[in-house]
């Protein structure tokens, strides 16, 4: 016997309906009693325009039935007999007894209540019949929480301007479930959840397999200067400011992909529109491997969904397609969508390793709010042990000029090189110096500009 509690419109009586359903398809005989004056016809009527809903087995396998004029005329004692009759008689295999609050206020006291909710349970075992009861929130332990094999809680909670909601199970005999909360939405397919990625991940779905050796980047002086490419199935942190060449080089990343090596472009900023113009512009090899199936764009708002959504999201395409090379063009998107922005860390750190376990190779641009110089001020919080690898791009400016920077920071188990390079964005993409002399002389320069420059005197 399972309770569902939330306040009214939280989604209690779409996913009973939904369970319903669900166990009638497999040959369950179900009932779906309500003790509050609810008209069925209105009830069925809203529940007709969600998918799951087929009026084909109503009412031989699934019946709709009213106990309000029981518990109004004769209490608790005609609702239970009402049960027990109908269970037996219609060999009912999921009971839903929704509005349990109408029996609850009907009982003389809370012992009462009590004998009520444990003579249920001793239909349910008679019968061998599963039980839900909805009922409404409360902010206090009611005696039929104590005795129920499990609780789940529906709950809207705002923030600011936005509304979420989220399922808890917070008691479930004889299981090891999920804790904490997780979200969910309402849609014409009825209530959908998306269990917290660093609850659902937080141990790989299988087995580990170490991958050895490296993949090129896309570009052959970023391999030199990594050490022979990015460690295969790694995580690599592309930050920078804005403009100044993230998606390129994730194109390029992307336009290395190959049949036993698929590609995608999980992207929130660019529409699929203009990455492929920017792709006919620039990186002709890929548009190729885009219109062959080789490599796949995957866009959406960073606003259109919720966190878990976008990364349960991500995962099944991934799995799906068998992706290898991963350019996620956006990682403070996954921070956006978060209701609680305290998550992201957790979040990512859960998903990576999942794609890591996957055997992905994964790309990520990260956008830098420091425009010039080399101070990396991330976003996101503790960003840099997200990932194994990353690479800073940034700006510097000489005279009336802006120039671009390359350097590498960190890379897992090699030997990279370590000097800034200077970059351009070419007919052909990005396209880095063979050397460090160009950045040597830019930034020698700028240091003697610096050490000869005298402030103005105020007037």
């Amino acid at each position: 016997m399972y309770i569902i509690e939330g306040l009214p419109g939280a989604g209690k009586t779409i996913l009973t309906s939904q369970i319903c359903f669900h166990q009638v398809a497999i040959g369950t005989k179900a009932l779906f009693v309500t003790l509050l004056a609810e008209n069925h016809s209105r009830m069925m009527s809203n529940l007709a325009e969600l998918s799951f809903f087929d009026p084909s087995r109503i009412p031989d396998y699934l019946a709709y039935l009213s106990a309000f004029n029981e518990v109004k005329e004769g209490g608790l004692k005609a609702l239970l007999d009402l049960l027990r009759r109908e269970v037996m008689r219609r060999r009912t295999g999921l009971l839903v007894i929704d509005g349990l609050v109408s029996a609850q206020t009907s009982a003389a006291t809370d012992q009462q209540f009590k004998e009520f909710i444990h003579d249920l349970q001793e239909i349910a075992i008679a019968t061998n019949c599963t039980m839900f009861l909805t009922t409404t929130a409360r902010e206090r332990v009611s005696p039929e929480q104590t005795m129920v094999d499990g609780l789940i809680q529906l709950t809207s909670r705002s923030y600011g301007w936005q509304t979420a909601s989220d399922l808890q199970v917070t008691k479930l005999r004889g299981s090891g479930f999920l804790r904490g909360r997780h979200s969910y939405k309402i849609t014409e397919a009825g209530l959908t959840l998306y269990p917290r990625i660093e609850s659902l991940y937080s141990r790989p779905t299988q087995n580990e397999r170490p991958e050895f050796g490296s993949v090129t980047s896309g570009i052959d002086q970023l391999d030199v200067m990594l050490g022979k490419g990015l460690p295969r199935a790694s995580t690599t942190m592309l930050a920078g400011p804005s403009g100044i060449g993230k998606t390129t080089i994730g194109l390029q990343f992307l336009a290395a992909s190959a049949p036993d090596e698929p590609g995608l472009m999980f992207s929130f900023y660019e529409t699929p529109t203009r990455v492929r113009a920017k792709i006919d512009s620039m990186v002709l090899s890929l548009g190729d491997k885009l219109d062959s199936g080789q490599v796949n764009i995957q866009w959406q708002t960073s606003t259109s969904d919720l966190l878990d959504v976008h990364g349960d999201r991500l995962l099944e395409i991934v799995k799906r397609r068998g992706v290898k090379r991963l350019f996620i063009d956006g990682l403070t998107a996954f921070h956006s969508a978060a209701i609680d922005p305290s998550r992201t860390g957790n979040f990512f750190s859960a998903l990576t390793n999942e794609l890591r376990n996957l055997g992905v190779t994964t790309l990520y641009s990260l956008e830098m709010s420091d425009v010039f110089g080399a101070r990396m001020h991330l976003p996101i919080e503790d960003s840099s042990s997200l990932a194994e690898n990353i690479i800073l791009l940034n700006y510097v400016a000489q005279r009336s000029r802006l120039h671009r920077l390359i350097s590498i920071i960190k890379v897992r188990d090699s030997n990279f090189d370590p000097t800034q390079r200077t970059f351009v964005i070419g007919d052909f993409g990005v396209e880095i110096s063979e050397s460090n002399n160009e950045a040597e002389a830019l930034l020698a320069d700028l240091a003697g500009q610096s050490r000869g420059y005298v402030p103005p005197r105020g007037g």
